[in-house]
C-alpha cells in the first residue's frame, strides 16, 4: 500500500474549491481583524507534546504545526510535510518536509525536529505513547527528510500526525530539558500561522499574525484574542451581546444552544468534531479496595437512568453510548452492547451482597466524586443523585482545570470521576490510554486514572495496535468492548454532540475533522 499527496499545486486548487474561490478570488479575501475566541477552562499548557486536554489542544495548533492536516472524511493534506508515503508492510512512513519553514525564532525548522518530537510524544504524550509506541527510530538522511521506522505496524498512524494530537516541536528548545517543566508550554515557539505574544493568567492569551509564515499571504487575521469564562452563563451572554466571536464543545450550557442558535449575528455548527470523537465515561479508582469489588461497580452501573442523563443533562444533543468505542467510530461498535438497565432494586441487593448494608444514618459508604470541569458539572449533580438513592454518601468536588488535572492524575484524590475522553480518529490511540495497564503513570493527564490492570485486556489491545486485516482488527475490538464491560472496568455514559457558535462574519473556522481545533490561518471575516 502505498500513499502519495498531491503535489503543492493541485492542493492549492483542491483548496480553492474546498473555500468556494477561485484562485482569483483568494487575493480578494478581506485581510485584518481580531478573532475573539472562547475556550472554557483555562488551559495548563499552551503545546500537546504531553497533554490533550480540550482548552490545549483548541490553543496549540495556532502555533505549533503537525505533518498532516485532515479534511473531511479524514483525507490527508499536506502542512509540515508535503509528500508521504507507506510501504506496503506498513513499517516505514517517508515525509518529505516543506522547505523554507522557520520557527518563530528564526531557526530552521528540519527533519530533527520532527525525530525529537516524536521521541517526546512516544514518552510523554498520553495517547503518543501508544500511537508510537512501536517507532523504532526516525531516520533524517537529509533536513528535509524524515522515516520513521516501526516493528510493528500501525494502522492507524497516518490519521495520527495533526497539530492537535502530534505536535512538532523544536528540537534546541526541548533537548536536554523535563518536557513536561519546560517553558515553552506556556510560551511557545512554533512554525504556525500565529505567534505567541502573552498569556495573562485568568484572563486571556495573545497571539499574533506569523508575518514570515510558510504560507505566503496567510493567515489573514491580525490577532487572535483567547477568551477563559469559566461562568457558563457569562459566556451565554457573551455570545448574545457580540463580545465572543467564535467557539465550541458547545461553549454554553446546552440549555441556551436554541436561544442562541436563533439569533440573527450567530449561526452554529456541528462538523468538525470528527476527530475528537467526544465520550463521556465514569471511571474508578481501583486503588480504593472498595471500588475493585465488581458488584459495587455494577451496582454503580445499574443507579443511573443513562436515557434521563442525555434528556436532562445533555438536553437530547447526543446519544447514550454504552460501549468503550464512540458511534463516531460506527465499524468498531458492538451493537449487541446496551446501557445496563436502571434497576435500584438490583443495585442495593448488590451492595448489600458485597458486604456494605446501609448502616442507621441510611449510608452505606463515603465516595469522592469528581468531574472534568469541561462542561461535566451538571453530569456530576446527577450521577450523585443517583448514587445517594443507594445510600452512597457522595461527595461532589468540582475544581478548576489545573486543580482538576492535579488532583486526579498526580495525587490521585477520586475515587470515581466522570471523564470526557475522547475516541479520537481510532479506538487505539483513543481508548488504548484509559485501559493499558502499561499506560498508568503518575502525573500523565488523561491516561490510565483508574489503575486498571487486565492482562487480557492488555493483550487484545496490543494486538489490535498492530493488526493490519481490518476485520480481524474488527473482531478483537469487539472482543475487548465486551470483556470490559461484563467487568464493568468503567461505565460509558453518553457520547456528546459537539456544536460550535460563531458570529456570522466569520468565514473558514471549520475546513475539516478538526474544526476549531485547526491553525485559523484560512479564517477571516467577511467585512
Amino acid at each position: 500500500m502505498s500513499s502519495r499527496a498531491l503535489g503543492l499545486n493541485g492542493v492549492a486548487v483542491a483548496l480553492s474549491l474546498l473555500l468556494g474561490l477561485t484562485c482569483g478570488d483568494a487575493a480578494e479575501v478581506p485581510r485584518g481583524g481580531t478573532l475573539r475566541f472562547l475556550v472554557e477552562q483555562e488551559p495548563t499548557t499552551l503545546v500537546t507534546i504531553a497533554h490533550t486536554a480540550g482548552p490545549s489542544t483548541r490553543i496549540s495548533p495556532k502555533v505549533t504545526e503537525g505533518l498532516l492536516t485532515y479534511g473531511f472524511g479524514f483525507k490527508p493534506q499536506p502542512a509540515l510535510a508535503t509528500e508521504w508515503e507507506v510501504t506496503p508492510d506498513g513499517l516505514r512512513y517517508s515525509f518529505k518536509l516543506r522547505p523554507n519553514v522557520k520557527w518563530h525564532d528564526g531557526r530552521d525548522f528540519t527533519s530533527a525536529d520532527v525525530a525529537y518530537s516524536v521521541k517526546l510524544l512516544k514518552e510523554n504524550h498520553p495517547r503518543g505513547r501508544g500511537t508510537f509506541a512501536f517507532v523504532q527510530e526516525v531516520q533524517t538522511p537529509d533536513p528535509l527528510t524524515a522515516i520513521i521506522i516501526l516493528s510493528k505496524p500501525a494502522p492507524y498512524l497516518l490519521k495520527a500526525l495533526d497539530a492537535s494530537e502530534s505536535p512538532i516541536v523544536p528540537k534546541h528548545v526541548y533537548e536536554g530539558t523535563d518536557p513536561l517543566a519546560n517553558k515553552n508550554a506556556s510560551a511557545p515557539i512554533g512554525t504556525g500561522p500565529f505567534v505567541f505574544k502573552e498569556w495573562v493568567k485568568g484572563s486571556h492569551i495573545i497571539l499574533d499574525r506569523n508575518p514570515n509564515y510558510w504560507d505566503p499571504g496567510k493567515p489573514y487575521l491580525d490577532r487572535i484574542i483567547v477568551r477563559f469564562i469559566a461562568d457558563q452563563a457569562a459566556r451565554s451572554v457573551a455570545f448574545e451581546t457580540g463580545e465572543l466571536d467564535l467557539g465550541g464543545g458547545p461553549p454554553v450550557p446546552r440549555s441556551d444552544l436554541a436561544r442562541l442558535q436563533v439569533l440573527p449575528h450567530l449561526g452554529s455548527e456541528t462538523r468538525g468534531y470528527e476527530y475528537n470523537a467526544g465520550m463521556t465515561q465514569l471511571y474508578f479508582n481501583y486503588d480504593n479496595p472498595i471500588l475493585r469489588d465488581k458488584r459495587v461497580r455494577l451496582a454503580i452501573a445499574h443507579a443511573i437512568d443513562y436515557g434521563r442523563l442525555l434528556d436532562f443533562v445533555y438536553f437530547g444533543y447526543g446519544k447514550v453510548a454504552p460501549s468503550a468505542v464512540s458511534p463516531e467510530l460506527a465499524e468498531f461498535v458492538d451493537p449487541s452492547i446496551k446501557p445496563y438497565a436502571l434497576d435500584l432494586a438490583k443495585a442495593n441487593r448488590l451492595l448489600d451482597e458485597a458486604g456494605y448494608p446501609k448502616k442507621a444514618d441510611g449510608t452505606r459508604f463515603p465516595i469522592r466524586l469528581y468531574a472534568n470541569p469541561f462542561n461535566l458539572q451538571a453530569a456530576g449533580d446527577f450521577v450523585k443523585q443517583a448514587l445517594t438513592k443507594l445510600g452512597i454518601a457522595v461527595d461532589f468536588q468540582f475544581f478548576d482545570f489545573s486543580t482538576y488535572i492535579n488532583k486526579t492524575y498526580t495525587g490521585r484524590e477520586f475515587d470515581i470521576t466522570l471523564e470526557s475522553l475522547s475516541n479520537t480518529f481510532d479506538p487505539t490511540p483513543g481508548i488504548q490510554r484509559a485501559f493499558w495497564s502499561k499506560n498508568f503513570k503518575i502525573g500523565l493527564p488523561f491516561s490510565n486514572a483508574s489503575h486498571y490492570a487486565n492482562p487480557v485486556v492488555d493483550q487484545l489491545l496490543e494486538d489490535a495496535a498492530v493488526e493490519p486485516d481490518a476485520e480481524k482488527r474488527r473482531a478483537l475490538w469487539f472482543k475487548f468492548q465486551n470483556l470490559i464491560y461484563d467487568d464493568v472496568a468503567a461505565i460509558h455514559l453518553v457520547a456528546p454532540d459537539g456544536v460550535t457558535l460563531f458570529n456570522k462574519t466569520i468565514r473558514n473556522h471549520t475546513l475539516g475533522v478538526t474544526g476549531i481545533n485547526a491553525s485559523f490561518a484560512d479564517i477571516y471575516f467577511d467585512k
